[in-house]
């Protein structure tokens, strides 16, 4: 019987593993430069966390968590995504307590049962950023800000930021009355998922991609043009403040985001090298959120990127960042495998990247094997160079090769390759 992964759940190796080291570094050190510290989550949670924040209407909670029960009869659930957790740790912990303002950041893998395509999978990993305490839409605009210079640093092209304002609970219901007004006539055309949020989540119809509920979608007022005058306030400040920060934008009549916590500000960052599945991430304020989940009333806004989708973009790269071998001890006989044994390990308590082998091939397919691993260098160190009191390190790229005193072996390898 041979046992395979999960549909929708892959392995990550090399070359690809180098990548993703190199895009999880730049985040972190990029969301801690601007004041941002990391938080980890257990990936397994009370399901109510989820119906209570993401919104029992939405498509995670009613087709794609994983959700079981445990021994004790408790319903639990895989994490679907990282907002919820983050505010349940923070109120369970009483951050807020320490600091009325935090600044937080995530990195880990969420699930959601749904069809694995190109870029989207069952286990699937997240960057996320989450900032409470503030309520100025200044933050917005730092924290979008923030996010495009991140992709610059990464070399992402063809980006675009697309702003929207789903309101908040003065303007939006009246929003949602008369969308679904609109709808109504239309409802036998919608598609059966559009038919059942018409009650709690019409809003939702913008997002569908089903044809007929986009031709629909298309010719109902926006969101936009029913703002209060706070939110409206809100929105162009977050607009300006972006130009003062020479970010570009396009402001989306049609944006909304499918997850129910989200109020006033929200966006999208998407690339046209992806295909269909041009975002690369989104987020939005969700002012309602700490206060629903049983703490004080807190403003908030976050940010969720998809990791996958970074490293498909930059996939072409991954030898770029692959760890160089500095040298590879070849060994042809056993009179040189004790001293390469002992020298190996004090080079890598050095730090520095060597290889060994110990299967007592031949010279020759020693040195297929470092060219195959990429070998800046080759120490050879046979039965030979022992007994003439030397060892010949070769530069693999210059062909050139050089003698070096064993007494000195160690030394002179630390000053070549360090």
């Amino acid at each position: 019987m041979n046992i395979k992964s999960i549909k929708g759940m892959n392995d990550i190796f090399e070359p690809q593993i180098h990548l993703w080291r190199f895009v999880e570094d730049t985040v972190r050190k990029h969301f801690e430069t601007f004041g941002y510290t990391e938080i980890k989550t257990p990936i397994v949670e009370y399901t109510v966390l989820f119906t209570r924040s993401v919104g029992d209407s939405t498509d995670i909670v009613q087709k794609e968590m994983y959700t079981f029960n445990d021994r004790n009869d408790e319903s639990l659930t895989l994490r679907p995504e990282g907002t919820a957790p983050v505010v349940r740790a923070m109120l369970e912990q009483n951050l807020l307590n320490t600091d009325p303002t935090q600044k937080l950041f995530y990195w880990g893998p969420m699930f959601r049962y749904e069809r694995p395509q190109k870029g989207r999978y069952r286990q699937f990993f997240q960057y996320g950023i989450e900032t409470f305490g503030i309520s100025s839409p200044r933050i917005d605009a730092e924290l979008i800000s923030m996010l495009v210079s991140l992709y610059e640093k990464l070399d992402l092209k063809e980006l675009t930021v697309r702003l929207g304002s789903v309101g908040c609970q003065t303007c939006r219901p009246v929003y949602k009355k008369k969308i679904t007004s609109l709808l109504q006539p239309s409802i036998k055309i919608l598609c059966e998922d559009c038919q059942k949020r018409l009650d709690k989540n019409p809003l939702r119809v913008f997002d569908c991609k089903n044809p007929t509920c986009k031709e629909v979608a298309a010719v109902l007022p926006s969101m936009l043009d029913f703002l209060c005058e706070p939110c409206h306030q809100h929105f162009d400040q977050v607009r300006d403040d972006l130009v003062r920060l020479k970010s570009t934008f396009v402001v989306d009549k049609t944006l909304v985001r499918g997850l129910d916590y989200y109020t006033r500000t929200v966006f999208e960052i998407t690339t046209t090298q992806l295909g269909a599945q041009s975002a690369i991430g989104g987020g939005g304020r969700y002012d309602k959120l700490v206060e629903e989940l049983g703490g004080p009333v807190t403003p908030a806004i976050g940010y969720a990127g998809g990791v996958e989708r970074l490293v498909l973009l930059l996939g072409e790269t991954a030898h770029q960042h692959k760890p160089n071998l500095k040298v590879f001890f070849a060994v042809p006989d056993k009179k040189g495998q004790d001293l390469a044994f002992t020298l190996a390990h004090a080079l890598r308590l050095k730090n520095i990247f060597c290889e060994i082998d110990y299967n007592d091939r031949s010279l020759k397919s020693q040195m297929k094997r470092a060219h195959r691993l990429q070998a800046e260098n080759v120490l050879i160190l046979g039965g030979s160079e022992i007994d003439q009191g030397s060892a010949v390190l070769r530069n693999m790229s210059t062909k050139v090769q050089e003698n070096i005193e064993i007494g000195n072996l160690e030394e002179e390898l630390l000053r070549r390759l360090s």
